[in-house]
């Protein structure tokens, strides 16, 4: 598959790298020629030095309605101009970008353009060490306005309906149990140890741990 990285900084580079792995052509672009050496001696991918939302810099670059095309320069207008270039000019599909400012999110999905917020990644990330006993999301919207979270079932809450564990604060969609996974029906009963995995609001993660770590009880 032919895949376009618009950016050759550590994110882009390291796409790159990892693109090439997998037996996928790839394509730099970035408007530092510099910027190349954190490709490394072992790219074998094609460089074009340029403005990545340039036209003509993107035909260079082999852009197709078929392409891949990934915007990870280090600024959000610049990210933003790349994929709709890319969407409307030429109308590729597979456009994501990245961005700093996860506000932008919800504009640029109605667009039609995946994006991935650094911002809101890395501040997960952190929060993860810092606070092993709170809910990490193993998934986040676009929006970042919802994510999917693991809870673990503790005694107190063993022979409960999944619904009255979450109540209005989401949803459980998926319930492991000693090795197996199976989507819970209307009226099924957790044990002690469940693993759930929990659709929910991003602002009712809180609310959520709480009721798992016994500061609230359940129906309050």
């Amino acid at each position: 598959m032919h895949m376009i990285v618009v950016g050759c900084g550590r994110v882009g580079s390291t796409i790159a790298l990892e693109l090439q792995e997998k037996g996928h052509d790839v394509v730099v672009v970035d408007r530092r020629e510099d910027a190349f050496r954190r490709l490394g001696d072992d790219f074998r991918g094609r460089t074009v030095t340029g403005i990545g939302f340039d036209r003509v810099v993107l035909r260079r670059a082999g852009i197709t309605a078929e392409s891949s095309v990934m915007a990870v320069t280090s600024g959000d207008n610049s990210n933003i101009l790349v994929a709709r270039v890319a969407r409307e000019m030429f109308g590729v599909q597979r456009v994501v970008a990245r961005i700093y400012d996860p506000r932008r999110a919800a504009v640029y999905q109605r667009l039609g353009i995946s994006t991935v917020a650094t911002v809101a990644w890395a501040s997960r990330q952190i929060l993860t060490v810092v606070l092993p006993h709170e809910s990490t999301p193993t998934w986040t919207d676009p929006t970042s306005s919802h994510v999917m979270i693991e809870k673990r079932v503790p005694s107190s809450l063993a022979g409960r309906r999944v619904e009255d564990i979450v109540e209005d604060r989401g949803s459980v969609v998926l319930v492991t149990r000693l090795g197996g996974s199976s989507i819970p029906v209307a009226g099924a009963i957790v044990q002690q140890d469940d693993v759930l995995h929990i659709l929910t609001p991003a602002d009712s993660v809180d609310a959520v741990d709480a009721r798992f770590s016994g500061r609230t009880e359940v129906g309050s």
